[in-house]
Parts: C-alpha cells; sequence; structure tokens
C-alpha cells in the first residue's frame, strides 16, 4: 500500500523521513513497521534525520514535494529498547524516494515502481527482508535507479 497523497499543499503524514545529500527518503509504513529503525541504519551510514514518526509534506515553488519536520522534537529519534536518541538532523530536503514498509518485496528485479505526491511522481521501494537493506538504499540514494 502506498502512503495516501496530501489533501492539500501542506500535510502530515504518518512516516518517518531522513536525508541523503540534500534529498529526501519518505518511510512510510504502519506503526511497529521498522521506519525509525530503517531511519537509524540510514543515519548510522551517514544520513540526517529530518522528522520521526509525523512528517510534513508541502510543495517547493516548482511544486516539488519536500519533507520537513513538524517542529515537535527537531532532531531526535526514537530508538526502540533504548529510548529517545538526539542526531544529526536537516530541517527539509526534496523528497526523491519514498519506502514503503507495509509490502515486502520478493522480485529480485522489481519493475520501477512510483507514487504520486502533490502531482509529482516519485520512485518507491518496497520493503527488502534483507541485512543490507538499508546500505541498498543508500547506493540508490547517491547513485539512481537503472531504468
Amino acid at each position: 500500500m502506498t502512503p495516501a497523497p496530501p489533501r492539500q499543499s501542506k500535510d502530515i503524514l504518518h512516516a518517518t523521513s531522513v536525508a541523503v545529500d540534500g534529498k529526501a527518503v519518505l518511510i512510510t509504513g504502519p506503526s511497529g513497521s521498522g521506519k525509525s529503525g530503517l531511519a537509524l541504519d540510514l543515519i548510522a551510514y551517514g544520513a540526517v534525520l529530518i522528522s520521526d514518526d509525523l512528517t510534513r509534506v508541502s510543495s517547493d515553488e516548482g511544486g516539488w514535494p519536500v519533507a520537513q519536520g513538524t517542529g515537535r522534537m527537531t532532531g531526535v529519534i526514537e530508538a526502540r529498547g533504548i529510548g529517545l536518541v538526539t542526531v544529526p538532523h536537516a530541517l527539509s530536503a526534496p523528497i526523491s524516494l519514498i519506502v514503503d514498509l507495509s509490502h515486502t518485496e520478493t522480485a529480485r528485479l522489481p519493475a520501477p515502481r512510483r507514487t504520486e505526491l502533490l502531482g509529482s511522481r516519485i520512485v518507491t521501494v518496497s520493503r527488502v527482508d534483507t541485512p543490507h537493506f538499508a546500505a541498498s538504499i543508500m547506493a540508490l540514494m547517491k547513485g539512481g535507479l537503472v531504468q
């Protein structure tokens, strides 16, 4: 299931977001699906937190979706079983990738997928049950998807 698109130019989604080289990864999924855990893995690889659990999505001047924090607990993420942890953070970044944790991808080379968000089509990937999932997301953010 892909995230519901915002109803207005600004909306708050149940999603965690991080930035990699100034581009946002929007991590969606139900409660307990591992959004914060994946964000922590990405932060360990060099990403910075935009927001944990709730992400405000709005359009930039060109109409592209941007992830922003909600102003609540800036730079703080929940590390399950440990507590709230302060991490490097950014205030906002244009959304470049959506990671949908509500589905598990089983295809070795899945067909490219996109989700419409505020009128823009964003590359979307599903969870992959592999120990190198976060590393794969980082490589995708730094290099891009071969079409």
